[in-house]
């Protein structure tokens, strides 16, 4: 576990488009250790295999004479963002040119009129929104990380907003791209709604950086709400807040978020947080809408929580206590890693159709208790999606075979469910070989369309596809 195969190098190649980028970008282009290195890592488990060099452009055109130079060559080329990916999806298994789009960081237009907004890759979710505030708008996709844009469209990442405002799918109107033989094409226009041609807007989220590269976004904005509130109740048992979920998204109750923390992941908060909740599992929600809806909104899912066995909860609309909720729910990551230091924490995700949700928690946790993993779990369960944190001591290999059965099974569970091996990690390394059990011919389509647009293989690889 935490091995990543290694592909075919092709050394000449490498080493001449090393050269000219060299004398093209100066001292843009980086080829010291250390910085190859963290640009071949992220938030995972799986090795560090690092990039031969990691160039940094300030332009579309840029991008372009990079991609088309690696082309020429046949040398690997991997987006890099932020590096807050947790499937191994900046590695370079092949090695080759890491184009870290970090300097393409403008607000390039913001139309209040339209709601949308036009921004390069390398703009982060919380500098977006800062830079809104004062208009009343806000980008609602909210990963927890400060993820860069581009990253999270590549990644089709979503969050604990999105069951209300849906993932980065949904609020992606068109992108402008770089695709594997250097040409930039646009997938559309700022329209909210197209039926000119295939969708290329959506086949790019998602893909991982595979099929190209995003070099800008227009993105779908909304009104930041009149009133908001958030909300903890406690429960029981995991199986008792799942069954609340359930009733409450069944019910229609427009909740923005709601997030569950089991009884372990609340320990873990409560002490890297400083926060005194019950250590029991917990429902986090946040409301949306005008002081009489939000009270309104929050009363149903009060008397829905009071049946499903829910116990002291309590709402409030304090921005100072909203955000240290919601701040606590977001270092739930590194909370965890408290629990156990210096074990290393081995984040899966899976996602399954609401009514499998409690179900598929509840067997989760029998089976880490069976293998002897301690193992917190913590979830976006308004739609069925929820992550276990293995924390494993990495030089105790049977403990790792442990935790590796776990992930395999845990996968292979939510696809049995009707439900995907990732609800939002997205596949990059770790996810392949789950990809193929759940979609079957499926993954051979992809692949086609990957030759067709990428037949040098040279976007990415050893991502997502073979």
């Amino acid at each position: 576990m935490g091995k990543a195969a290694a592909l075919p190098r092709n050394e000449t190649g490498i080493a001449t488009v090393t050269g000219i980028l060299k004398q093209r970008l100066g001292e843009r282009l980086q080829t010291g250790r250390a910085i190859r290195e963290q640009h071949g890592h992220t938030t995972t488990w799986i090795a560090n295999q690092p990039p031969d060099a990691v160039a940094f452009p300030e332009s579309t055109e840029e991008v372009a004479g990079i991609v088309a130079l690696c082309a020429e060559h046949r040398v690997p080329v991997i987006a890099f963002g932020t590096g807050t990916s947790l499937e191994g999806h900046v590695n370079a298994p092949a090695g080759g040119i890491c184009v870290d789009l970090g300097r393409m960081d403008r607000i390039l237009a913001v139309h209040p009129e339209d709601l949308d907004a036009v921004v390069e890759p390398g703009v982060t979710r919380s500098r977006l929104n800062a830079h809104l505030r004062d208009l009343g708008l806000f980008f609602p996709i909210d990963p927890g990380a400060d993820a860069s844009l581009g990253g999270m469209a590549s990644t089709r990442a979503s969050g604990t907003n999105a069951v209300r405002y849906g993932t980065m799918r949904d609020n992606v109107i068109a992108l402008q791209a770089v695709m594997p033989d250097g040409r930039v094409i646009r997938t559309g226009a700022r329209a909210r709604k197209s039926s000119a041609g295939y969708d290329l807007t959506r086949l790019l989220i998602g893909a991982e950086g595979t099929l190209g590269i995003i070099t800008e976004l227009t993105l779908k904005l909304h009104g930041i709400p009149e009133a908001m509130s958030s909300a903890t109740c406690s429960f029981p048992s995991v199986h008792a807040a799942c069954e609340a979920v359930i009733a409450t998204i069944q019910s229609g109750i427009p909740v923005a978020r709601i997030e569950l923390l089991d009884a372990l992941q609340v320990r873990a908060v409560n002490a890297h947080s400083r926060l005194g909740l019950p250590e029991t599992p917990l429902l986090l929600l946040e409301f949306h809408g005008s002081p009489a809806a939000v009270a309104e909104q929050a009363a149903a899912f009060g008397e829905i929580a009071a049946d499903a066995g829910g116990t002291g909860f309590a709402w409030t609309a304090s921005p100072e206590e909203r955000t240290r909720l919601w701040q606590a729910r977001h270092d739930a990551y590194w909370a965890a890693l408290g629990l156990r230091p210096g074990a290393k924490g081995i984040s899966t995700d899976v996602c399954v159709p609401i009514s499998r949700l409690a179900d598929c928690v509840a067997a989760a946790q029998d089976k880490t208790a069976e293998l002897g993993l301690l193992a917190p779990i913590v979830g976006h369960v308004g739609d069925g999606n929820f992550h276990t944190l293995v924390l494993v001591d990495m030089d105790d290999p049977a403990e790792i075979g442990r935790a590796e059965t776990f992930i395999g099974w845990l996968n292979d569970l939510a696809i049995s469910m009707e439900g995907t091996c990732t609800g939002e990690h997205g596949i990059g390394q770790g996810k392949r070989p789950y990809l193929a059990r759940e979609l079957g011919p499926a993954t051979a389509v992809m692949a086609a369309v990957k030759a067709a647009l990428d037949p040098l293989g040279i976007m990415n690889p050893g991502k997502i596809v073979p």
